[in-house]
């Protein structure tokens, strides 16, 4: 890049263009929203049959193109303000050596050369002539050496100070000249393929973009206010509210996954950008899928007509070999996945409001956190922590749980606004048997919960705060009494159902008012047994202090009814006394909770 060039160039025009993809970005999530949770939900409550189906399917595709438009609108806005922010740091070098050296008495050239005047150094018997000289971008240590030994014996003392400045500008050239080589194919990247179909290859591309506009953007990232790490709930929010719109933007952009796992900011934007993730997640798992080859025949029939009568193909075998497991897993995360999005598309069915994912995860055994309603609106919110076997690929099954709830806690609040969330943001237990009974799941995602809750309430913008109720199913019972164990549990009440023991030692240890600890024990339900006969009766020890199954008198709980025998699996099924007592709990009903006499 030449020098009238980059003095010509205005960054704020490309800033203005950012402004202007941000605001497009904007827009398109505006209009996805209203897809999704206007128009989209006014078909589900209204018309039926094959043409409203053919009509939610071409929403969706609608829906699916909006998001891919704010997404990478929002990527070129950051894209563009990372051009600017690194061509006006070139700028801004460029006219500091113009201005010094206009200062020394030295002429910068159209071509970037320095002239300087006639001058002599002391004890010189006439001035030396004054000169033009070009300057050289970078260096080392040979070349500066060689440069300083030149200006040393050169009899002009103008020479050397013209010198610095055309290395400075020569300099400022070669780093806005390297700046435009770096964003021009980032931003060329940015373009969508000339169709309106977005396909799990354009989302995986999303994921492509985002690495090649972070780490062209690295001194504009630097430049940008840390994301938090460690921080509370309520530095987590102070520092997101005191970003710019720009500023915010562009984390959304580049750290869409740390943004969303942060506690204490609005659901909306932890929403938006756990949305990006999972979408980019889905297509790539998708893609992983559309590699392996389809499975073989497992079994044929025996030749011999013996029994059994089949045998196991040695192609499925070296299949299976190679890419069962790979399968599996991909399957596991992909139902998950899916399940997520059911419960998007399912918005608007008899009421039910949007839903909003408060985290996302796909490493290890995955992880996701979905409301029903928005939480920070909320006038009593329920948070439902799953236990062992919980993993992403099983969690349709407690999103249903918690639909169910929110159904009947929303007959129950009399006008009031109600959320509730299913919490799968630890690594629960996988086995009953070779990891249930050991409590360091429990101890390793409590003060992950913990900061949860501390999130909840500093998002909330009720007079009143919102009325928490922490529910645990199982293990997740053992999570909830080690959250209040190691710290407080910011939660109004506690309900378990089916525990096999909690991590403290009486209903009083639960962090919650007197009487605001409740408990469903259901007669057919096998594991509050286990844990009794698993620990040597109703008390086993952790760490030295005793914890107690909460269904036993001694703990202090409320025992609540359950109408349901039929096993461990049934407290939120509907029509149940069970899940009407839940609710009850949920908004404060607590004259409609019935009590085991």
């Amino acid at each position: 890049m030449d020098l009238s060039t980059l003095r010509a160039f205005k960054p704020s025009e490309y800033e203005e263009a950012a402004d202007g993809y941000r605001a497009t970005a904007e827009t398109a999530s505006t209009a996805k929203d209203a897809v999704d949770n206007r128009i989209s939900s006014g078909v589900r409550n209204q018309l039926e049959g094959e043409a409203a189906e053919a009509a939610l399917l071409a929403l969706k595709g609608l829906s699916r193109n909006f998001h891919y438009a704010q997404t990478e609108c929002g990527l070129v806005s950051t894209a563009l303000n990372g051009f600017a922010f690194d061509m006006a740091a070139a700028k801004r070098k460029l006219e500091a050596a113009i201005e010094d050296a206009g200062a020394a008495g030295c002429t910068v050239n159209p071509n970037g050369s320095v002239s300087y005047p006639a001058g002599s150094k002391p004890g010189a018997e006439k001035p030396a002539e004054g000169g033009t000289v070009s300057g050289s971008a970078g260096g080392s240590p040979t070349s500066d050496a060689v440069e300083r030994q030149a200006v040393n014996i050169h009899p002009n003392p103008h020479y050397g100070r013209a010198v610095a400045y055309a290395n400075r500008i020569a300099d400022a050239l070669n780093e806005a000249t390297e700046a435009d080589a770096k964003w021009a194919p980032k931003l060329r990247a940015l373009k969508a393929d000339d169709d309106l179909t977005v396909s799990d290859r354009d989302w995986a591309d999303v994921h492509s973009d985002t690495d090649g506009v972070r780490a062209a953007g690295k001194d504009y990232r630097d430049s940008l206010p840390e994301v938090p790490r460690g921080a509370t709930p309520k530095e987590n929010a102070s520092w997101w509210k005191g970003l710019s719109p720009e500023e915010q933007s562009a984390h959304l952009a580049l750290n869409a996954a740390s943004v969303g796992a942060l506690d204490g900011l609005p659901a909306e934007i932890r929403d938006e950008a756990n949305r990006t993730v999972l979408a980019q997640a889905k297509a790539q798992v998708q893609l992983e899928l559309d590699r392996i080859p389809p499975e073989p025949t497992r079994y044929s029939p025996n030749p011999s007509g013996t029994y059994p009568a089949v045998v196991q193909n040695a192609s499925w075998s070296k299949w299976n070999e190679k890419y069962g497991e790979r399968k599996e897993r991909a399957d596991s995360s992909m139902a998950g996945m899916q399940a997520i999005e059911d419960r998007f598309d399912a918005t608007g069915e008899n009421g039910l409001p949007p839903a909003y994912l408060l985290g996302f995860d796909t490493e290890k055994n995955g992880r996701a956190i979905v409301a029903n309603g928005n939480p920070d609106t909320a006038d009593h919110t329920a948070v439902y922590v799953p236990g062992t076997t919980s993993n992403l690929g099983g969690i349709g099954g407690d999103v249903e749980r918690m639909t169910n709830l929110w159904r009947e806690s929303d007959a129950m609040a009399g006008g009031k606004e109600v959320s509730t969330i299913t919490w799968l943001g630890y690594d629960a237990p996988q086995s009953v048997v070779k990891d249930a009974p050991f409590r360091h799941y429990a101890d390793d995602g409590a003060p992950a919960f913990n900061n949860f809750m501390d999130g909840l309430d500093v998002a909330n913008t009720t007079d009143s705060g919102g009325h928490h109720t922490a529910i645990g199913h199982s293990y997740g019972t053992t999570l909830i009494g080690s959250a209040a164990r190691q710290g407080e549990l910011n939660a109004d009440d506690v309900v378990f159902a089916g525990s096999p023991g909690v991590q403290v030692g009486e209903a009083s240890q639960m962090d919650v008012p007197e009487g605001h600890v409740w408990n469903e024990e259901a007669k057919g339900d096998p594991v509050p047994d286990l844990g009794r006969f698993g620990h040597g009766g109703s008390q086993w020890r952790l760490g030295g202090g005793v914890a107690l199954i909460p269904s036993d008198e001694v703990f202090g709980a409320n025992q609540m009814t359950t109408g349901t025998s039929e096993g461990h699996s049934e407290y939120w099924d509907r029509d149940t006394d069970s899940l009407r007592n839940q609710a009850a709990v949920v908004t404060g009903q607590y004259g409609k909770v019935k009590l085991e006499e």
